[in-house]
């Protein structure tokens, strides 16, 4: 039956004026209302018109993807980012090589997939960012939502500045030879001599360092704006604020440079790498697993951390692009597809890792030859060494390894007291192998290095960095949709303006770290400002879902949509993850006190050496406020709510109607509120009814939840399940 003519709501459904209607009109009708044939309906079964209504508002208020693909591939381009490149090998060369890959996966089986899974449904669910997705699961943590943001804006700054890097280093590709290839020459008086510091560390290093950066002394000494870096920095921001302006419209389609673009350049480059002879040998040795390490809990400490950093777990991005899934979507798939592809991408960039650093060790393991061979020629014509030192095979015009290697035990026995005093080196290829390279020293150091020696090397120069920015736009694009997918969803506002303005305003605060003195504060934000707080927000997570809201409840909504959850996940999410995230963060927390934080730098241009510089005083002071501001709104929104400073929604209905659609904000509403029975969460803001599957009651159960005879109720009592969580909690 229609709705009597003098209500409220009759005189106002079409017009274009909000209008917010109390519970009491709502209810003061003077006809009764046919819920059968309304959106309001709960209960209604699939197929009718309340079906085709919330699917009608779904579409409505809130975007979704064009295809599975399109998310998956938007997924796989946040989770793989930079840190696959240079962090994973890193860590899997200090760690044991190839057994490092056990205590990664055994981590990534009880915390990685549990807790990205746990993030895909949460958001999938509920279909909102961060923020409204932990203020709908427990309005007293309504805060993780907040910290999410923050870390999200913090990982953001920075992150873009590297891209800004790749983006400085592509553009000088285009060149030939590449500016990094040799030493700059200087003019001394009327005599051209090689730069004294280049010589001295490597080109490389000097055109990082003193070209690129143009690094200052110490993070005290700001030195100014770097201009170079800071029109990449710019040009950077105005890519990522292009590809996100419109929402998953515009960064659904950047998503497939980002996710796939990035695997073709590293096939090929690893292609390229292994036509070089001798690389079987230098991977072998790389990767050969050092079991005693899998018993070191520092190996499994960083693993966590890697496993916890690889999926973006934390961040927001993974919530805010999960929900504009449909509600049926199969998020457990999505969870185990990304999670081993990002493994399996993290295994095929060591790789690459692995040979070219392989491949430049055996460039300078023969440079060493030649140098110490000429060390010798110069001994034996000066008659400091005898001839009869010299193997008869030996041929100094085509000496090899081996045989410089038996030269050099031969000399070592015979003038065993003097033989520091030639100053000759052994040229070991393991010695080279074994030099740990990570971080921003792997990608503009020693990748740039390698290439120098590489036929084309320009070619593949601008491969490998058109490479990484995209790895980096990807990860960008979900730290971004971390920012504003919640902000948006929360307090309304315009999405254009917002995401310009957050472009805008992170741009002048980055840079901070295009001064001289930037890359101090990169490593400062990179290795220390996330890595508490994400855990902290992380275990959070878990314990919301988990004890809390409630495991079986949980896992019992999931089923409903469609699918059922293993029990595996039961265990995972109750007890194994909560006590392994304890665990790191603890671990996090002990690391940061018992090891200074600080970074690898090239010492004064006398020294032309890099050195491990500690962060002052004040730097440690900035960090500890940066890992508070990160965690405080935690704390601060429970006390508020706790303390009932700060209204959760608990009392309040409000219902608005524009143009005949119906948008409302339905907060926690008592048990016995008869309102309940006659409103329910539009799919657009909040889960829908679900359809009739077994109650999973937790590990074991078999009991189903019996549906009633009763016509106007799915599950018997008619709308009493459609009752919003937080009036659970």
């Amino acid at each position: 039956s229609p709705m009597p003519k003098n209500s409220k709501v009759t005189q106002r459904e079409h017009s274009s004026e909000h209008v917010t209607e109390s519970v009491a009109d709502l209810l003061a009708l003077e006809e009764p209302v046919d819920y059968k044939q309304s959106v309001l309906n709960v209960a209604g079964g699939p197929g009718g018109k309340q079906a085709a209504a919330e699917e009608e508002l779904d579409a409505e208020d809130r975007p979704a993807w064009n295809s599975k693909l399109q998310y998956i591939l938007a997924q796989i381009g946040f989770s793989v980012g930079l840190g696959n490149i240079w962090r994973f090998p890193y860590l899997c060369q200090k760690n044991g090589g190839g057994a490092y890959l056990v205590p990664y996966l055994v981590l990534l089986i009880i915390i990685g997939i549990p807790l990205f899974f746990l993030e895909l449904a949460v958001g999938q669910r509920i279909r909102r960012g961060s923020i409204g997705v932990w203020h709908y699961v427990c309005p007293r943590l309504g805060g993780i939502g907040f910290s999410s943001c923050i870390v999200c804006l913090f990982v953001g700054l920075y992150y873009n500045v590297i891209i800004g890097w790749s983006i400085f280093y592509f553009f000088k590709s285009f060149q030939y030879p590449l500016p990094w290839s040799e030493c700059p020459v200087v003019r001394n008086g009327t005599a051209a001599v090689v730069e004294a510091e280049c010589e001295k560390s490597s080109a490389t290093t000097y055109f990082w360092y003193r070209e690129a950066l143009d690094i200052s002394n110490s993070i005290s000494e700001s030195g100014g704006l770097n201009w170079k870096m800071t029109l990449c920095l710019l040009v950077a921001w105005t890519i990522v604020g292009m590809a996100v302006i419109k929402g998953i419209q515009s960064s659904g389609k950047v998503s497939w440079e980002g996710a796939l673009r990035p695997h073709s350049l590293r096939s090929c480059l690893i292609i390229r790498i292994f036509l070089f002879s001798n690389l079987h040998i230098s991977i072998r040795s790389m990767a050969r697993p050092q079991l005693d390490k899998m018993l070191d809990p520092q190996v499994w400490r960083e693993a966590a951390t890697q496993v916890f950093f690889a999926l973006g777990l934390g961040f927001g991005g993974v919530i805010a692009f999960s929900s504009y899934n449909k509600q049926d979507n199969n998020c457990h798939f999505d969870a185990a597809l990304v999670a081993l592809i990002n493994f399996f991408t993290s295994v095929l960039a060591t790789l690459v890792v692995f040979a070219v650093l392989g491949f430049k060790a055996n460039i300078m393991n023969e440079k060493c030859v030649v140098e110490n061979a000429e060390k010798i020629l110069g001994y034996l014509h000066a008659n400091v060494l005898s001839q009869d030192l010299i193997p008869p095979h030996v041929n100094f015009s085509h000496l090899t390894t081996k045989d410089y290697s038996e030269m050099y035990k031969v000399i070592m026995t015979v003038k065993e007291d003097h033989f520091s005093a030639l100053g000759l080196d052994p040229c070991v290829l393991e010695d080279e192998l074994n030099k740990s390279v990570q971080g921003t020293g792997l990608a503009f150091i020693a990748f740039t290095e390698a290439m120098t020696h590489f036929p084309a090397s320009p070619f593949w120069s601008v491969m490998f960095f058109l490479m990484l920015i995209n790895l980096g736009l990807g990860s960008m694009i979900g730290t971004m949709a971390g920012i504003t997918t919640p902000i948006i969803d929360t307090f309304k506002v315009p999405k254009e303006m917002f995401t310009v303005g957050c472009c805008v305003f992170a741009f002048f605060v980055g840079l901070l770290f295009v001064q001289r003195s930037g890359n101090y504060f990169v490593t400062m934000f990179d290795d220390y400002s996330a890595t508490l707080p994400l855990t902290v927000i992380v275990i959070l997570e878990n314990i919301a879902v988990a004890w809390i809201y409630g495991t079986k409840k949980f896992m019992q909504e999931l089923e409903m949509l469609g699918f059922r959850p293993y029990r595996f996940y039961f265990y995972m999410w109750k007890f194994v993850s909560p006590l392994c995230m304890a665990v790191l963060t603890t671990a996090s927390v002990i690391q940061l006190a018992v090891t200074p934080p600080g970074l690898q730098r090239l010492e004064s241009k006398e020294e032309a050496a890099e050195r491990y510089l500690y962060f002052p005083d004040w730097a440690m002071a900035l960090l500890i406020i940066l890992i508070v501001v990160a965690t405080l709104p935690i704390p601060v929104v429970f006390v508020l709510r706790h303390f009932h400073l700060l209204s959760d929604g608990s009392n309040t209905l409000s219902v608005s109607y524009k143009k005949g659609r119906m948008m409302k904000d339905i907060s926690n509403l008592e048990e016995n509120d008869e309102t309940r029975f006659i409103l329910s969460k539009v799919p657009s803001e909040a889960p829908s009814p679900m359809p009739t599957h077994r109650s999973y009651l937790g590990p074991g159960s078999t009991s189903p939840l019996e549906p009633s005879g009763n016509p106007n109720g799915r599950y018997g009592s008619g709308y009493l399940l459609a009752s919003t969580p937080e009036s659970e909690l």
